[in-house]
């Protein structure tokens, strides 16, 4: 059993007084009754990237294409601790091929071997489990696993954009981003869409909660997968009520492959 942060109780999140026999909560027990709801959708790292690493290809060829992209990210798991508990993010932009969730998965692998909790999904894998939880066998009702979504440390979404909008997609990715971002708590995301194409797809209010709580980290250059290698100029997002996140400009590329394991996404932990 784990024990109390607090020092206060055994690890049970409760106190005992003996003369009295009764038991009241401890001051840590908040934050177990926090971590065990965020454990329910805590994840594993997909079988491609468990050993991923600056030190480790593919990182250190998109370092030599994207330096400072790579920097923003030493930067950030530099100081993780303080980043996700003051809720800032990352938000990972560029076409196919470009390294996004590599340097992203790189961000969560940091984050779990700080025991944090995180929760990895692609955003069409994250919709199919809320849309689960209207089937009658579901061990969870949709507002249940979208707090426990919202209680994880860091939320990694992967292919934002790539899910057809509706009007129910933009109202639950919204409840998500809305809910983290009033609660301070930390987002990596990636996207193959430029900010203008991002707003079409998941609307400006989703857009803008990201760009307040994400730094912004464009990779450039060409699939090295295939693909024409023809990257759009990302502007600068419209600021957001507390202050725009920031954007990196940059040119060429580097190779990611594509993710393995996609039902892990999400898998809930005994």
């Amino acid at each position: 059993m784990t024990g109390c942060p607090d020092n206060r109780c055994d690890g049970s999140g409760f106190l005992y007084d003996e003369g009295s026999r009764v038991a009241r909560p401890c001051s840590c027990r908040p934050a177990r009754l926090a971590r065990k709801r965020a454990a329910a959708v805590a994840g594993r790292l997909p079988r491609r990237f468990r050993e991923v690493s600056f030190d480790r290809e593919p990182v250190p060829s998109i370092e030599r294409a994207n330096p400072h992209a790579v920097s923003i990210v030493r930067d950030f798991v530099g100081s993780l601790r303080e980043r996700l508990d003051t809720g800032r993010g990352l938000w990972f932009t560029g076409k196919v091929g470009t390294g996004k969730t590599t340097l992203a998965m790189l961000v969560a692998r940091r984050a779990m071997e700080d025991d944090r909790t995180v929760a990895i999904y692609s955003l069409p894998r994250l919709l199919a489990l809320l849309r689960d939880t209207y089937h009658d066998d579901s061990p969870y009702s949709l507002n249940a696993l979208i707090d426990r979504m919202c209680a994880v440390d860091l939320l990694h979404i992967d292919d934002v954009g790539a899910e057809q909008s509706s009007a129910w997609v933009l109202e639950q990715l919204y409840t998500i981003v809305n809910t983290r971002y009033e609660d301070g708590r930390s987002i990596v995301l990636t996207t193959n869409l430029d900010v203008d194409e991002l707003q079409e797809q998941i609307g400006e209010r989703t857009v803008s909660r990201l760009s307040d709580m994400c730094t912004g980290v464009p990779l450039c250059g060409e699939d090295q997968r295939g693909g024409d290698g023809m990257v759009r100029e990302l502007p600068e997002p419209a600021p957001a009520a507390r202050g725009a996140g920031r954007w990196l400009q940059d040119d060429d590329d580097a190779f990611v492959g594509e993710l393995e394991e996609r039902p892990a996404y999400g898998r809930r932990l005994d």
